[in-house]
């Protein structure tokens, strides 16, 4: 036998003002919401809602105090708590039942739980419909289960809930890899009346997939979910749909954990050749406009062997698109830093890294652009690890010789992580865009050859300059050289040799 327990979310609380009689108050991740004109079975049912009940038990409540007639109010409440994702499910067994562990966090007086279903973001949830004896389920290829606080979490990337498993019911996750029915199913160790009210769980947790009425497996046929992997579902639906997470955005994960990192990072033990800073005014009067640039712009994979980028030409692009102009203290304490292209939340946690084979002035080798100082530091003499990075590239751009300087764009990944939650991977990957369109439009107007590639090696370029890649890893590459033909200021009239 099993029975289901329900309570308010644990994250949630529940209060009562004295002052107002009636009147009850939920503390919610989202925001307090105030319950007002409520009847003493509804406030006494809230409150065995808060340490959990079954929903048999929560009726009776009602009714003792309220009579029949406050059974309907109570079950509309409850309906509305549960689509606003403020209520945990718990499947519950006898203690000490065989196979089923003592913990969890919704345990009553002779009871354990097997499963729970959480919410970790906010509603609107949508009930799911039944599930049929012989209803055709699998687990969604989008499921991950993961441990978090000592048990196994399932979540499916566009539902704002979870499904917690105790070890009992944990074989379900492989006897749902295919197909099969919830009166087809037997789980060893649970009763087939818990094993479908488990599913039922998973059912509410958008866990199951069901044919379509054709017959089609809706994540593996022609429909728009087939075009989507796992790994890239998750990140879009994370990033882009605040409700399924919870908490979002600058919510400050890591303060009273570790310090922010400070805008510069620790300088290398390498060589340092200090660049001379361009004259922007001489600049601004000799160059095309930005609708010349714009217009002109070009992914450009063909380099001039015989005439190479210089070093000044590199330290000029460096600085009129990396430079850093300033730096300040944000309200929250973390030093913050402004640069040519914008930045979310001003961190500025990108690096470059420019991998150089030919360019007149610059031994080749791994350099490292500090940006505060407008000085390059050299990381790594040439070696397996950027030869690997130089053919990867090479291979990237179908190019016939190595490109003359291939820029390695690195995060700082704790500067962002500091401060923004759930979103902070995708916005390193907008700063490294608007960076890539910065190096496109100045190397345009200098006429250089630049073209951004769509991937690189994290691991070789790891191992070539020594750097944790949790801590600080590459995220994107530009391929860099003299252009043939080319002539600083002087983008129109260039024609694509290979448009982008």
């Amino acid at each position: 036998m099993h029975t289901v327990q329900v309570r308010l979310r644990r994250d949630a609380g529940l209060s009562e003002p004295e002052e107002t009689p009636g009147a009850v108050t939920l503390a919610t991740p989202f925001g307090p919401a105030a319950l007002r004109g409520l009847p003493p079975g509804t406030v006494a049912a809230l409150r065995a809602l808060a340490g959990g009940a079954s929903e048999d038990e929560l009726a009776r409540t009602v009714t003792e105090h309220d009579g029949d007639g406050g059974l309907l109010r109570w079950h509309l409440l409850l309906r509305k708590l549960s689509a606003g994702a403020l209520l945990e499910r718990a499947v519950l067994v006898p203690s000490g039942g065989e196979g089923v562990p003592s913990g969890g966090e919704v345990v009553p007086s002779g009871g354990e739980p097997v499963a729970v279903l959480r919410p970790y973001g906010g509603g609107p949830v949508r009930p799911a419909a039944p599930l049929a004896a012989d209803a055709r389920v699998r687990l969604s290829r989008f499921a991950v289960a993961a441990p978090e606080d000592g048990r196994l979490v399932v979540r499916a990337p566009r539902s704002p809930l979870g499904v917690e498993l105790a070890p009992a019911a944990a074989p379900l996750l492989g006897l749902l890899a295919d197909w099969t029915t919830p009166a087809g199913l037997t789980c060893p160790g649970l009763p087939a009346g818990t094993t479908a009210a488990v599913l039922g769980l998973f059912a509410e947790a958008g866990l199951l997939v069901r044919p379509t009425p054709e017959g089609e497996d809706p994540e593996r046929g022609a429909a728009p979910l087939a075009q989507w992997s796992p790994a890239d579902l998750w990140l879009h639906t994370r990033t882009r749909e605040p409700r399924m997470t919870g908490r979002y955005g600058g919510t400050y994960p890591l303060r009273g954990v570790q310090d922010p990192l400070p805008v510069a990072p620790p300088a290398f033990a390498g060589p340092r050749i200090a660049l001379e800073p361009p004259d922007l005014d001489v600049i601004a009067k000799t160059e095309a406009s930005l609708t010349e640039v714009l217009e002109a712009r070009r992914s450009i994979r063909e380099h001039d062997a015989a005439d190479p980028i210089t070093l000044d030409r590199l330290g000029e692009l460096l600085y009129r698109t990396m430079r850093q102009r300033r730096t300040f203290t944000g309200e929250d304490g973390q030093e913050l830093a402004d640069r040519p292209y914008p930045s979310g939340g001003a961190v500025h946690e990108l690096e470059v890294y420019p991998l150089v084979v030919s360019c007149e002035g610059l031994e080749p080798g791994l350099w490292h652009y500090a940006a505060h100082a407008h000085v390059l530091e050299r990381v790594a003499d040439p070696g397996p690890a950027t030869r690997t990075l130089l053919d990867r590239a090479r291979s990237a751009a179908m190019m016939t010789e190595d490109p003359q300087v291939l820029l390695i764009v690195t995060a700082r990944f704790g500067r962002v992580m500091w401060k923004y939650e759930t979103i902070a991977y995708s916005l390193i990957l907008k700063h490294v865009g608007v960076l890539y369109q910065t190096f496109y439009l100045v190397a345009t107007a200098m006429g250089l050859a630049v073209c951004g590639l769509g991937g690189g090696d994290a691991a070789e370029f790891a191992a070539a300059s020594g750097l944790d890649p949790h801590a600080e890893g590459s995220v994107g590459e530009l391929l860099l050289g003299s252009r043939r033909g080319g002539a600083a200021g002087t983008p129109p009239g260039w024609s694509p040799e290979v448009p982008a």
